[in-house]
């Protein structure tokens, strides 16, 4: 992968983070091997030899790599929490950080992610973290040149008004509800209003994307940051928003007030008088509430127009925590059309159907076939595992129940269509070559210890074939294969059913 900077038309890739790290180290990698990206276009690799491993980046905005690169080296030189640079190539579209490991925050904490259920260990990296951000808002804020920052030295009205743009046209556009401009605009103007009035009086780094994802936990589990190139002078509640009220942390209200008070302690410690704690309890609802917005504008850019699986994930929770949240500091009653308008997107078929595939939770060391019936006219399901792979059969070929009035208002798993489907014949050589193919799939997936398979099976309404097809697919895994788990989601009819594996029940 090479990438060019518009500008320059220089190209950055995989052989001049080679360079970066002969120059550095004095010898040639062992391996260069691409990591998996997240929500950005920058492409990273980890680069390992004889004398040590590092981070490659290639960017593909040269002022996006310059405010990453002078801002690590100002926190780097403060002793604060970041990785240090360790090269930089010529044309500035790719650089060598440290190696802080292979642990994140994000992944430390899975299990009580997971459960809900919080450990007094993991709610103790989640506190250090919450001190380290201090550290770096505070400290890194001292002598720093905000004029370095990308795409704005500061947080200010016209970057709010792009956030909650960001909303307005990547996630409710996106989702296609239907919006009362005038209403929404009158609730984003008092908004920005309250937003931009405390923004103006900030004097600490926003790191702006703040979450666990974006700590990694290296030297005894001590958080370092790793992404802030988005950062720029703004308000402090912003990131304790951001780490806080995560879409998918799971932190009780408990926890989050403990870990504010942490937070709290922490700013009285470093900032003194200097810190306005009453200015920073009454700022941190509306700011909770305009993160949730903006984080909602990156899952419809990311997920539901660029189809990421982690994205897409994460919209059900983040619209449920955005009501519950109204409701609970009570904004709900200052910003009514929001409120509504997070009800009516909770309510949108696609949200509704990502609520019910995301309710199936991963099972460590078992493969999982997702037998899917739907309709072409609504397009193929998400597949949430990020494999990206899996079968995708057209029954469309096979003569249509839902054309006629008697069969219309059944489905594939009434007798009446069942007889009808069968009665030429022409299904089961259809279902035989379909099933040859997932059969060798399902074996080969079982050799290689992989964990998730998909097979959709599609029509025109999502209804009859489709149905039936899947159905029938589903028993015959579950008869051969009785060692994985089969889930069977019939999307267009809504209806969800899991089939764990019957040795795992014994």
């Amino acid at each position: 992968m090479n990438l060019t900077d518009p500008k320059s038309g220089a190209k950055c890739g995989p052989e001049e983070l080679r360079d970066l790290y002969v120059r550095h180290f004095g010898e040639e990698p062992h391996t260069v091997k691409r990591l998996a990206g997240a929500g950005s276009n920058r492409a990273y690799y980890c680069l390992e030899g004889p004398k040590g491993t590092a981070i490659g980046t290639v960017g593909t905005v040269l002022a996006e790599n310059k405010a990453f690169i002078a801002l690590s080296r100002h926190f780097a030189g403060k002793g604060l929490a970041v990785p240090s640079i360790l090269e930089v190539s010529a044309d500035g579209m790719c650089y060598l950080q440290d190696d802080l490991g292979d642990v994140s925050l994000f992944g430390a904490i899975q299990s009580s992610r997971e459960s809900g259920q919080y450990s007094p260990a993991h709610l103790g990296l989640m506190a250090e973290s919450m001190k380290m951000i201090a550290s770096i808002q505070t400290s890194g804020a001292e002598g720093l040149d905000f004029g370095v920052c990308y795409p704005e030295l500061e947080m200010n009205e016209r970057m709010i008004r792009w956030d909650l743009n960001y909303f307005k046209y990547d996630f409710l556009k996106i989702l296609g509800i239907e919006i009362d401009e005038l209403s929404l605009e009158r609730e984003f103007d008092a908004m920005a209003t309250r937003l931009s009035t405390r923004c103006r009086s900030a004097e600490t780094f926003m790191a702006r994307d703040f979450q666990s994802r974006n700590v990694m936990l290296a030297e005894g589990e001590k958080p370092y940051l790793i992404d802030f190139q988005g950062g720029r002078r703004g308000p402090m509640e912003y990131d304790v928003a951001s780490f806080l009220w995560q879409a998918r942390a799971s932190l009780s209200p408990q926890n989050r007030r403990d870990l504010v008070e942490v937070y709290i302690c922490e700013m009285r410690r470093l900032m003194g008088e200097r810190f306005d704690e009453a200015a920073f309890r009454q700022s941190l609802p509306l700011m909770v509430v305009f993160r949730m917005l903006q984080i909602l504008g990156a899952y419809g850019l990311r997920g539901l127009s660029q189809r990421r699986p982690h994205f897409l994930a994460s919209i059900p929770a983040a619209l449920r925590n955005l009501a519950d949240y109204l409701d609970e500091s009570r904004l709900a009653i200052e910003y009514p059309y929001l409120r509504r308008l997070a009800d009516e997107c909770q309510q949108a078929r696609e949200v509704r159907d990502l609520s019910m595939i995301t309710s199936v939770k991963p099972m460590e060391g078992v493969l999982t076939v997702t037998v899917s019936s739907f309709s072409f006219k609504r397009g193929v399901p998400v597949d949430l595992s990020g494999n990206g792979g899996g079968f995708v059969f057209d029954c469309r070929a096979v003569h249509n129940p839902g054309r006629y009035d008697r069969y219309k208002p059944l489905t594939g798993r009434d007798p009446e269509v069942k007889d009808f489907i069968e009665e030429n014949g022409e299904i089961f050589p259809f279902l035989e070559n379909a099933e040859a193919l997932v059969k060798a799939a399902v074996a080969r997936y079982l050799e290689r210890g992989f964990t998730s398979l998909c097979v959709c099976f599609g029509c025109t309404g999502g209804r009859h074939r489709s149905v039936y097809s899947a159905d029938s697919m589903a028993r015959l895994l579950r008869k051969l294969f009785p060692q994985i788990r089969v889930v069977v989601w019939h999307r267009e009819q809504e209806i969800l059913e899991e089939y764990k594996p019957e040795i795992a029940q014994r």
